[in-house]
């Protein structure tokens, strides 16, 4: 008789599945723990914009797995998928090793959709890994490199216009951010930085439709206007071919082309492959193939599996302060914690619900290990986070506060830190100790610092407190000297 296999498998390291690793380890699961992807880094995607600028480092934002894991006695096997047998609980690698399990952990994630648009796969540049921001730059740079030699005001031109299809948070985002960086990057080559043009192409009408953003509509046009060169808008335009130069769309039923040298992919996901390959029946599945999960995060025909994050459909509550959202693209942004919801709908595939569902699933695995029952995971919303452009985020807390510009950056940023799995200690004793002495001594300063400070301590614990901390102080000792002199 063959020995039974007690051991965990976790396929994808995005969110979902390296904060189940990590929490297992936190939580002494009492069974080999064995995390599987093809990268050797983990992505912090919503820090990703920050590490394209420059604004933060590769440590902070694409750390080494094995960085991250080092002493949590969980396995890392750097290898892609090839197939997942639910019925024999075997997945299959590409390099031919084979893996058992008790337990299953699907947090694969999504993969980029590009909707039959024509040239999108080969034309288009990709943003959701370390690879893609490279190649990004890399491209970019030579584009500004060239425009800076060309006389022609045409091939200039077209060197100089970047094109983001789709008007969801994400191509707010790096349009808000390339439309600050590229005329700094085109200025220092000697250029003029106001020949620059980054055009957001939308399918619809309106920026943010539909997405948890959407109460932020109005803040992020009139911040795409405030760049160092204002982003254009081409609303109500359906690209429908991407080529090498220029951008093909349809608006108001005719035909027109947008000459750019770059364009930029952000207008959506697409199932996993391995997911939708899948032995499990229709109707434990949504319109595009994503699996249903019951609210303990289980598979409902093979309750050893759990699944997280962008490839599972988890239907619960999602209000933040009253306000309900339904979210209709991938995105990043979402921050913990908010009061009690009560209308069912399915929750965003964000960063902050797959951490969330990551713990969750560590802890229903080791309540099984230990033959206990799995509880239903409670996933906690709080707010939004939009970057906005270089040093410029608009926050929205419990819809009661909305703070915009470079305090909502220091939010923002402060907020996601929080969120990075590295071992951090004596950065966060430090932080507290910011926290304490700072904060404490200045909250009789003024009405403005004291909103600020409420908002900061209110969002993001000790990591926002002291950067938030910091730039007050800052902002405290200019007016001391001002009062001075």
């Amino acid at each position: 008789m063959n020995n039974p296999i007690y051991q965990t498998v976790i396929l994808g390291g995005g969110f979902a599945g390296l904060f189940t690793a990590l929490h297992l380890a936190h939580e002494h699961y009492p069974r080999s723990v064995i995390l599987i992807d093809s990268s050797e880094r983990f992505c912090f995607k919503p820090l990703l914009y920050e590490y394209f600028s420059g604004e933060m480092d590769a440590n902070q934002v694409v750390p080494r797995f094995e960085e991250l894991l080092k002493d949590s006695g969980v396995i890392f096997v750097q290898d892609t998928v090839q197939s997942i047998d639910l019925h024999g609980r075997e997945v299959k690698l590409t390099s031919g090793d084979c893996y058992n399990y008790s337990n299953l952990v699907l947090g694969l994630g999504s993969v980029t959709g590009y909707f039959g648009v024509e040239g999108a796969k080969d034309y288009a540049f990709d943003f959701r890994t370390q690879e893609n921001a490279i190649a990004l730059d890399r491209h970019l740079r030579d584009c500004l490199q060239q425009a800076v030699q060309i006389e022609d005001p045409e091939q200039r031109r077209r060197l100089l216009t970047v094109a983001a299809i789709g008007g969801g948070p994400s191509g707010v985002e790096m349009a808000a951010t390339l439309a600050d960086l590229l005329p700094h990057w085109y200025e220092a080559l000697g250029g003029n930085p106001q020949e620059v043009r980054v055009v957001l192409i939308n399918h619809g009408k309106e920026i943010l439709k539909g997405d948890i953003n959407s109460h932020l509509r109005e803040t992020a046009e009139q911040e795409l206007e405030k760049r160092a060169v204002p982003v254009e808008l081409i609303a109500g335009a359906e690209a429908t071919a991407i080529r090498r130069d220029s951008v093909e769309y349809k608006r108001d039923g005719k035909s027109e082309i947008l000459s750019a040298s770059t364009t930029i992919w952000t207008s959506g996901t697409a199932t996993h492959p391995l997911i939708k390959n899948l032995q499990i029946p229709d109707e434990h599945r949504d319109k595009h193939g994503r699996v249903h999960v019951t609210p303990t995060l289980q598979l409902p025909d093979f309750p050893e599996v759990f699944a997280g994050g962008d490839c599972a459909v988890d239907v619960q509550s999602s209000t933040v302060e009253g306000r309900e959202y339904e979210h209709l693209e991938l995105h990043q942004d979402l921050i913990s914690n908010s009061s009690e919801s009560h209308d069912t709908k399915p929750l965003p595939p964000t960063a902050q619900v797959a951490y969330q569902q990551g713990a969750a699933i560590a802890h229903n695995l080791k309540a099984i290990a230990l033959g206990h029952e799995p509880k239903p995971a409670q996933i906690n919303l709080r707010g939004t986070l939009l970057k906005l452009g270089l040093e410029n985020s608009a926050a929205n807390i419990y819809d009661v506060f909305e703070v915009t510009g470079e305090v909502g950056h220091l939010i923002r940023q402060g907020t996601y830190l929080e969120l990075l799995p590295t071992p951090v200690h004596n950065f966060k004793v430090t932080t507290n100790w910011l926290k304490d002495e700072i904060f404490h001594e200045h909250m009789n300063s003024g009405d403005g610092v004291k909103q600020a400070v409420k908002v900061a301590q209110v969002v993001g614990g000790v990591v926002v407190g002291a950067i938030v901390a910091k730039k007050l102080l800052n902002m405290l000792s200019h007016d001391d000297r001002d009062q001075k002199s």
